[in-house]
């Protein structure tokens, strides 16, 4: 690998993505914020919910805008570079394999989404307040479930971004990232889709399900949550596969 053509590559994203920073910002972190509020604050001061969800409820914002911000970062910008604006070709000339051009894109949707998931907690903690009772005894686990799920969002980025047309973008968000969000146990635990059994193994496919109870089990561990141990395990096998795929689907549509 050509290390300088591989930072060249990453700084350039990271100063389009500073340059856009912005925009993105209130792309990915107006829904989160907006579900905290009525969520947060209008339902648990009209008591329809206990103060007590708040807690439960800002691990789940985390992982939502982790996700967003990590698979729009890649995906949009490898559908723009493939079939809008052709940039990816200048990328495919320059010294360096094929698959390193596909982690640098990894890597640059990861780092976007760690922002991304920081940023949004601020905001986030103030609108619910202070009574929380979110733990910091377990940090270094959050943080490395922090990294597994950026791994997530911008490897499954790649793998939309190079399989979804520039007519199906609107699908992408219908079809795919919405129902992921929905049933990703964002906005409740995964122990209350008991009553519903069937759903209840069914959304074990979603990614975001382990990203949300990794994040809920680790920041938040008074509430029901899934093993830590066994999130971070699925989360692993999921990012492997991820990353694979993606880079397999990067290879493939470059020689097309």
């Amino acid at each position: 690998m050509n290390a300088k053509t591989f930072l060249a590559l990453f700084a350039r994203d990271v100063h389009v993505a500073r340059r856009n920073a912005i925009t993105t910002l209130i792309q990915t972190l107006l829904q989160p914020l907006m579900f905290v509020f009525v969520f947060g604050q209008v339902l648990t001061r009209s008591g329809m919910m206990a103060a007590s969800y708040k807690g439960m409820l800002l691990p789940g914002i985390i992982a939502i805008a982790m996700t967003m911000t990590g698979v729009q970062a890649v995906a949009m910008p490898v559908i723009a570079e493939f079939q809008f604006t052709r940039e990816i070709e200048d990328r495919l000339l320059a010294p360096i394999r094929t698959e390193w051009i596909a982690v640098e894109k990894i890597l640059a949707g990861m780092v976007q989404a760690l922002v991304s998931g920081a940023v949004v907690a601020l905001p986030a903690r103030f609108l619910l307040g202070s009574d929380l009772g979110i733990s910091t005894d377990h940090l270094g686990l959050v943080l490395l479930i922090a990294l597994m799920v950026a791994v997530f969002s911008a490897a499954g980025g790649l793998t939309l971004g190079c399989s979804v047309g520039q007519t199906q973008i609107g699908l992408m968000f219908s079809i795919v990232l919405a129902p992921m969000l929905m049933f990703g146990c964002t906005y409740y635990p995964w122990s209350a889709l008991a009553s519903f059994p069937i759903l209840q193994k069914l959304v074990l496919l979603n990614p975001m399900v382990y990203a949300s109870e990794g994040l809920r089990g680790t920041l938040a561990p008074q509430y029901p949550h899934m093993s830590t141990a066994a999130v971070i395990a699925v989360l692993a096998v999921i990012d492997i596969g991820l990353v694979v795929t993606g880079l397999w689907r990067f290879q493939s549509k470059s020689v097309t």
